[in-house]
């Protein structure tokens, strides 16, 4: 294990990965009952799909923890597994099996592009300016979320948001956790994300936030499993709607996990020789995924947890990865987890990813613009890629009308191109 993750390298121990790996679990371990019940939707039970994600999971976290030593976490991505329900399904018509045939097609052309030379001129057309605002404005993603979380921001018919009600109980609780993760993170605590997650739990049950004499035990049931498993239908190849399904799927696959694993591995471990490893594991884990019978898989900005926490290497990835094989057993328990509790973190990992803000060149109009549209909109269009897609198609217009167009590169023209066919396709479906 020394030899192949290189702990003494990366200057970490066992130990330290191992509590990276369980603050990293624990902040992202939600997605597995979360992204079940979105899929749900689609007329198939939940609990098949609760064990489809749950080997997703675990195929894609140690996918690239081989494949790139990273502490990162693959799993089915948020906002593509609604993408899968609402429009491919529900939307354009297609059956559950046929999506799956859908994502499957689209994770080869994503592997395609991860293992040539085009996922390289991706990385290196796209400027530094865009790279470094998708990290922010995933930041801030991050932090609205937490903040929704949390309670202290709920929606407004009026004003759309506003300030919740902070005699709340569970408000209270947020604020306390809050304070306890801040302490904690900023006097260095090792395990500190962890650390929060089981005092702040501790404190939600006294509140009587939580019951712990509801929980029921449940084993997960295979024989319904085996409904979804390998189930990929192609009948529907000659349809419209499947292509326009595979495209849309693809290029969100393609820029979102290009720009969560520029924040991620770029930024934040400052191992860019690892992202094209990374890009390939998430690659093939999407091919996994339409196999075992989910929607496709990013490297997950929850996972950022464990690598504020210490983590440095894919033993991160693959303690993380049998926790969420063990997790299959302990549904019931996980899911008692209050929200409140997970919102401190990803609050303080927003925080941590918007420091790129110092590397945004304000003076210069034409690389500021594009970069405040992707921070700007990412949150509140409550989409990492429509917030991507704006900034990429402003970029050679604003290159353009200074008469500067030749500082654009060739994959930026043609990602910009694509994007504009993908906004016309979405108001299409929708």
């Amino acid at each position: 294990m020394e030899k192949f993750f290189k702990l003494k390298e990366h200057n970490v121990s066992f130990k330290s990965e191992t509590l990276a790996a369980l603050t990293s679990y624990f902040a992202s371990v939600y997605i597995l009952i979360v992204n079940a019940s979105i899929l749900s939707d689609s007329n198939v039970e939940v609990q098949p799909l609760i064990i489809a994600t749950v080997l997703s999971s675990a195929l894609g976290t140690i996918l690239v923890a081989f494949f790139s030593n990273a502490p990162l976490i693959i799993m089915p991505a948020m906002g593509l597994n609604a993408l899968f329900t609402y429009t491919m399904v529900n939307n354009l018509g297609l059956t559950f099996y046929e999506a799956l045939g859908s994502v499957f097609i689209s994770g080869i052309l994503f592997l395609i592009i991860a293992v040539t030379p085009i996922s390289k001129l991706l990385m290196e057309g796209i400027p530094d300016s865009i790279k470094e605002s998708i990290t922010i404005g995933i930041g801030l993603f991050i932090t609205f979320l937490g903040l929704q979380k949390s309670g202290i921001v709920v929606a407004d018919s009026s004003t759309i948001i506003s300030l919740g009600n902070l005699k709340s109980p569970n408000v209270i609780l947020f604020i306390i956790v809050m304070l306890l993760t801040i302490i904690l993170f900023i006097r260095n605590v090792r395990g500190s994300f962890l650390i929060s997650i089981i005092v702040g739990t501790i404190i939600a049950s006294f509140m009587g936030i939580i019951d712990l004499k509801s929980l029921t035990y449940t084993m997960p049931d295979f024989k319904e499993y085996k409904n979804i498993f390998f189930s990929m239908d192609f009948s529907a190849i000659n349809n419209l709607n499947f292509w326009i399904s595979t495209f849309s799927l693809t290029l969100v696959l393609v820029f979102e996990n290009l720009g969560i694993l520029h924040a991620q591995v770029n930024v934040m471990l400052d191992k860019p020789e690892k992202t094209s490893k990374a890009l390939k594991a998430v690659s093939i884990s999407t091919i996994g995924c339409a196999l075992l019978g989910s929607s496709p898989p990013v490297s997950v900005a929850e996972g950022t947890a464990g690598i504020a926490d210490g983590g440095r290497t894919g033993f991160t990835a693959i303690i993380c990865s049998l926790l969420f094989l063990i997790s299959l057993f302990f549904i019931p328990f996980i899911s008692i987890i209050p929200d409140e509790v997970l919102a401190p973190i990803l609050i303080i990992l927003g925080c941590l990813m918007s420091q790129s803000l110092r590397n945004i060149n304000f003076h210069d109009l034409s690389e500021f613009l594009p970069s405040f549209l992707i921070i700007v909109l990412t949150p509140l269009t409550y989409s990492i890629v429509d917030g991507i897609g704006f900034g990429f198609i402003a970029y050679p217009i604003c290159k353009i009308c200074i008469k500067k167009g030749n500082e654009v590169s060739l994959p930026m023209y043609i990602a910009s191109v694509a994007f504009f066919i993908y906004f016309i396709i979405s108001a299409y479906i929708n």
